[in-house]
């Protein structure tokens, strides 16, 4: 794109009822676009000063929204800011933006890409519908104009910088898997990163050690680290992970929520375990399990901790399911679907 692309402006929120998954994947096109040149810009209407010290790390520009997330006011202040800052390309990432808000920033004469997972506006007006997921087809975007574009499926997964330097990297399958990463998104407002340690302290399994990944939105840092203490084997917190591709080159197995860190994982080779949080993420481990890449536990209301464990040491003594569930997630997610959707943008 050269050193005079436009800025891109990002409208996307985190938070810790919603989680961090909106902006990470964004971050990873935001990343991509400064390779190239360009200056980013994210609106949030939330406040997730974690997160938001991140993005600023990285050279991005954060900026508050104060709005009703996905409202009409939203959108106008979205497409006002896009010309303010001299963007002509706004991407959106979030349940709560629809057709009408789409259609406002179309109406402003600004191109528009839309991050969606599950076909959830009435008609999409934008004029590329991005959606990464295994289960995405054309099906669930009937109601569209005839210049909207989709790109789907898993060719377009949206890694950030830290993955892309592991392509072509050969994962070890051990005998036996005794390293395991526990991450349950960025906030797990619901604490299922407790019910996974009460199942690891139950698995009877010499040298046996597990990281868990507690986001920058979890409220629940200390009653897990209340849980951790008493392990019979060396469990580690980890918050505000910056470098994850090295923690699951570490892993032997993850035990994860449905979003997308099963594309992140599956890149890296990682054979999941995999547990749900809401009717998205269920979808999504679904399929994913049919291709291969993990075992689905279903929605964590339903799961024993015993039940966890028993999964876990089964897995952990099946060399030959963990290799093959390693090589599908690696023909899935090849790494370059940044550059294919910043492709799209430029044509």
């Amino acid at each position: 794109m050269g050193t005079r692309v436009k800025p891109l402006l990002i409208r996307a929120d985190a938070s810790a009822q919603i989680g961090t998954g909106h902006v990470m994947r964004c971050l990873a096109l935001a990343q991509a676009w400064q390779d190239a040149g360009g200056r980013v810009v994210f609106l949030m209407a939330m406040e997730t000063p974690a997160l938001e010290a991140r993005l600023r790390s990285e050279g991005m520009e954060v900026v508050h929204l104060p709005v009703q997330p996905g409202s009409t006011d939203d959108a106008i202040q979205t497409a006002n800011h896009a010309r303010q800052v001299g963007a002509n390309w706004v991407l959106v990432d979030g349940y709560h933006f629809g057709a009408g808000y789409q259609r406002v920033i179309k109406d402003h004469g600004l191109h528009l890409l839309f991050i969606d997972d599950i076909g959830h506006a009435e008609h999409y007006y934008a004029d590329l519908v991005l959606n990464q997921n295994i289960h995405a087809h054309e099906g669930l975007y009937k109601s569209k104009e005839p210049y909207t574009r989709l790109l789907l499926g898993t060719r377009y997964v949206l890694l950030r910088r830290e993955f892309l330097k592991w392509r072509g990297w050969e994962r070890e399958i051990p005998e036996v898997a005794r390293k395991v990463l526990v991450t349950m998104g960025g906030s797990d407002p619901d604490n299922v990163t407790l019910k996974v340690i009460q199942a690891l302290q139950q698995v009877d399994m010499d040298g046996l050690e597990a990281i868990v990944v507690v986001g920058g939105s979890n409220p629940n840092h200390e009653e897990l680290q209340a849980a951790v203490q008493d392990s019979r084997f060396p469990i580690r917190l980890e918050s505000n992970v910056t470098d994850m591709p090295e923690l699951m080159a570490w892993a032997d197995v993850a035990v994860s929520a449905g979003g997308s860190v099963i594309w992140e994982l599956a890149f890296m080779g990682v054979p999941i375990i995999g547990l749900s949080r809401a009717e998205q993420e269920e979808v999504l481990l679904q399929r994913s399990t049919q291709s291969g890449i993990s075992v689905n536990l279903g929605g964590y209301h339903n799961v024993r901790p015993g039940w966890i464990c028993e999964v876990l040491t089964g897995l952990a003594h099946s060399k030959e399911q963990r290799l093959a569930m390693s090589r599908a997630g690696r023909s899935l997610v090849d790494g370059f679907g940044p550059d294919r959707v910043i492709n799209s943008m430029r044509e």
